[in-house]
């Protein structure tokens, strides 16, 4: 492993400018009166980006780790010759998170998820003795899955059981990593509050999803790939989200690089896209309210069920909070964009066609959207454009491989007893 130092930052309060130092596993400033992220304040402000073989840590200068771990990979940017050609984009640029080793790209999760998994890990103290919670609709449990594999870190995984076939590995896991699940018919919501049940007792601690500045500071790893690989900040963003947050780091990723004073002063407008029926941001954003709106239960567990990205099925995102997306969208000048599952499989398939690689459902709404605003005239054709592809290469990975599937140790009702729900996991790392 190559030689390292902390990384050095302070914290900032997005909704007061409240400067104070991390305890650690700060999420949030306790001093704040309003719900509001805060950011990392890094004492590097022109980035030194390491080499390759650092892997993601190759940007470590703006990520809040304490050490870094083995088997990370980090984004890889490369200009588009024929999904480019196909759109009439003279400057289109793939960030491509995944698995095609033909550009480079060697994520064995095949999702972008590992950016998050690889910088939060980093982030947790060597001595900890407590056990790491993090809820997921599919990707990120298996990236952390991954990573507290290989580096013996505990975790407890919490999980909707119809989504648990995006638990696949090469190998089993270290039984340091467990599962638990929320029954058929549950979503991420569903998941989340299972975990958060779990998170009663003192034995566990949350990852803390967006409000996580090394989450955010993982996921900006692609804005900082795109950047230093183009020579300049893009001109827009295009990516699915399902949290949002992905493009909330890109946005803060901005900032620190025209901060850095050697990659130009333009805001990237963030164009970003969700997948109908689940569309639950894009129905605030459309009539301008920074809280979402009403929900119905039943309705959005349906929802979910029906599209075909199911990772974009966050129904609590982080959209209202001071720094969130509604804040994002707002400072960029941005768009939120829909599109259906025939426009995402069409999509997916255009992009296997012109790029080589098979992508999954989330990026190919990304590609859905890109080609709408082309279309619409949204994007003029000597844009810089950066298109985040958040997950590819799974079919090109899996190929001759059999693979191992993490199956839960228990599986919950979607009204679970808080005290079961304790008892059990304790015992699980008993």
């Amino acid at each position: 492993m190559k030689k390292f130092k902390p990384t050095e930052y302070t914290l900032e309060c997005v909704a007061t400018g409240r400067e104070f130092e991390d305890g650690g596993w700060t999420l949030d400033d306790c001093e704040c009166k309003c719900p509001s992220l805060v950011r990392a304040k890094y004492a590097v402000k022109q980035i030194d980006v390491k080499s390759d073989d650092y892997g993601l840590y190759k940007f470590c200068d703006w990520m809040p780790v304490k050490r870094m771990l083995k088997g990370s990979s980090a984004p890889v940017t490369y200009k588009s010759v024929h999904l480019a050609k196909h759109l009439g984009l003279e400057n289109l640029y793939i960030t491509l998170n995944g698995y095609y080793p033909a550009v480079g790209a060697n994520m064995t999760t095949c999702s972008f998820k590992e950016t998050e998994a690889y910088s939060v890990c980093g982030r947790i103290s060597e001595n900890t003795d407590k056990i790491l919670v993090v809820a997921s609709a599919g990707n990120t449990a298996r990236a952390f899955a991954k990573v507290c594999s290989e580096n013996n870190i505990k975790l407890l995984l919490s999980v909707p059981e119809d989504n648990i076939g995006a638990l696949w590995f090469e190998e089993p896991l270290n039984p340091c990593v467990k599962l638990i699940a929320s029954e058929k018919g549950g979503d991420y919501f569903d998941a989340i509050h299972l975990s958060n049940l779990a998170l009663r007792s003192d034995r566990f601690y949350a990852e803390g999803g967006a409000k996580n500045i090394a989450r955010r500071d993982g996921m900006a790893t692609t804005v900082l790939s795109a950047a230093t690989t183009i020579g300049r900040i893009p001109d827009y963003y295009f990516q699915a989200v399902g949290s949002g947050t992905g493009a909330i780091a890109a946005w803060e990723a901005n900032m620190r690089l025209v901060e850095d004073g050697r990659f130009g002063s333009n805001t990237m407008k963030l164009m970003v896209s969700q997948n109908a029926p689940f569309v639950p941001m894009y129905d605030a954003w459309r009539v301008d309210s920074r809280e979402m709106l009403a929900y119905d239960d039943d309705k959005a567990r349906r929802d979910a069920e029906i599209i075909d990205a199911k990772v974009l099925s966050n129904r609590k995102p982080p959209y209202g909070i001071r720094g969130g997306l509604y804040d994002a969208l707002k400072a960029t000048g941005g768009e939120v964009f829909v599109a259906t599952n025939a426009q995402t499989r069409k999509a997916r398939q255009l992009f296997l066609e012109s790029e080589g690689v098979d992508i999954h459902p989330a990026s190919g709404v990304a590609v859905a959207s890109l080609v709408k605003a082309v279309a619409d005239g949204k994007v003029e054709k000597d844009a810089v454009v950066m298109l985040n592809i958040t997950g590819a290469g799974e079919e090109l990975f899996k190929q001759g491989k059999q693979m191992w599937y993490l199956k839960p140790s228990h599986v919950f009702s979607l009204t679970p007893d808080t005290d079961d729900v304790i008892a059990k996991a304790e015992a699980l790392f008993a």
